[in-house]
């Protein structure tokens, strides 16, 4: 890699609290920092502190009314306004939302503005990835949809083309939702079936509104697949369709909930095909768009066994050091892990696995779920983005 890199954080970003029982603890986020700084990780990255977004910031993506309604809703969390989404089974009220969840959006826009504006190559908030949150409600414990606004600001300042790719178990439903008659972002996600799995959408029809025809691309994957099923549709489908985007610029969310010991999905990979994931992104971003790159964190709850690992490997990437998967886990970390929680960290940066997967050019098998996804996909997406879909 060549040109600096970035991670915007800063303590008041772990202020993004449900509370407790709630999967979406900041103790993720914060076990990262502290990981990938035992690590010597942060020592390769500017590591800045995040700016709160304004009210006229969030409303490049959210409606006036929303952002009051958050407002009113961490000012008295006791009352839920269910119109809006706060307050529901899974998002919460918390004192102060409004504040907390416009510094998470503050941080991933001033990611996408160094980059942008050129002073780093690479930028990521791993506090961020809030990518359920629609224009006017929230959802899937995403209250302001910190990657849209971000894909919005770029759009606002001159891209004329923003690629954004969802690796998360989740649909990317509510960056899609933004974008969706926009032909100047293309959205990509990969993601559990939406038959088994919240919230329920990102079938491989879902291509584009009118005018947009195929700047939305899906990848559904059956419930139970690996390392090897998720790189090999990931491989089959997404560096061809940004490849053929031509983006002026690469955003991600890093959702690493994708596990298999995740607690709230069913796919199985684990840290080494998440990392080898990230590798490729990185690749493909130094590809199509001279390395211009915005990396977000995003959904998983295995808090203390995945997150920090996965995110750790995440930043190092993103810092042009790549961490080397037998790398031991600091004693002084797990040490840190076994007081506070009463738990045994992982040992190792990796789980074992290579991170090795079958090409598609190796054949299709019509008899595996997997592949008649992929072929689905290929199918109605890549003729709309003049991509031939032959296999």
């Amino acid at each position: 890699m060549s040109g600096e890199a970035m991670l915007v954080f800063d303590e008041e970003l772990t202020a993004y609290d449900f509370g407790h029982g709630h999967p979406m603890s900041p103790v993720r986020v914060d076990l990262t920092v502290k990981l990938a700084r035992a690590l010597g990780v942060l020592d390769q990255l500017k590591v800045v502190s995040a700016p709160t977004a304004s009210d006229e910031l969030l409303q490049t993506v959210h409606t006036a009314e929303y952002i009051a309604a958050v407002k009113r809703a961490g000012q008295d969390p006791d009352v839920p306004d269910l119109r809006h989404g706060l307050g529901t089974d899974d998002t919460y009220c918390f004192p102060g939302m409004h504040d907390a969840s416009a510094h998470v959006v503050g941080a991933s826009v001033e990611a996408a503005r160094a980059v942008w504006e050129g002073e780093v190559l690479h930028a990521a908030n791993i506090a961020g990835g809030l990518h359920h949150a629609m224009r006017a409600q929230a959802s899937g414990f995403c209250v302001y949809n910190d990657p849209a606004v971000a894909i919005q600001w770029l759009l606002d300042h001159g891209a004329e083309r923003v690629a954004y790719v969802d690796v998360d178990v989740h649909h990317g439903d509510g960056v899609q939702a933004v974008f969706y008659d926009d032909p100047r972002v293309l959205t990509v996600s990969l993601h559990e079936s939406p038959t088994t799995l919240f919230p329920g959408t990102g079938t491989a029809g879902e291509t584009g509104g009118p005018g947009a025809e195929g700047s939305a691309v899906n990848i559904p994957l059956p419930p139970g697949t690996g390392d090897t099923g998720w790189l090999r549709a990931f491989h089959a489908i997404v560096p061809d369709v940004v490849k053929a985007f031509r983006p002026d610029v690469l955003v991600t969310q890093h959702g690493c909930d994708s596990h298999v010991e995740d607690p709230l999905a069913h796919l199985t990979k684990t840290v080494d095909g998440q990392r080898a994931a990230y590798a490729a992104l990185h690749d493909l971003a130094h590809e199509v768009c001279e390395g211009k790159w915005i990396a977000t964190g995003g959904g998983g709850y295995a808090i203390i066994e995945v997150v920090p690992r996965a995110w750790t490997h995440l930043l190092a990437i993103v810092a042009g050091r790549p961490i080397e998967p037998t790398t031991a886990v600091p004693e002084s970390w797990r040490e840190e892990v076994k007081i506070r929680y009463a738990r045994v960290a992982p040992s190792r940066m990796t789980d074992g696995n290579d991170g090795s997967y079958e090409p598609w050019s190796s054949g299709y098998n019509p008899d595996t779920w997997l592949d008649r996804s992929i072929k689905a996909t290929r199918d109605v997406s890549f003729p709309l983005l003049g991509l031939d879909p032959t296999y």
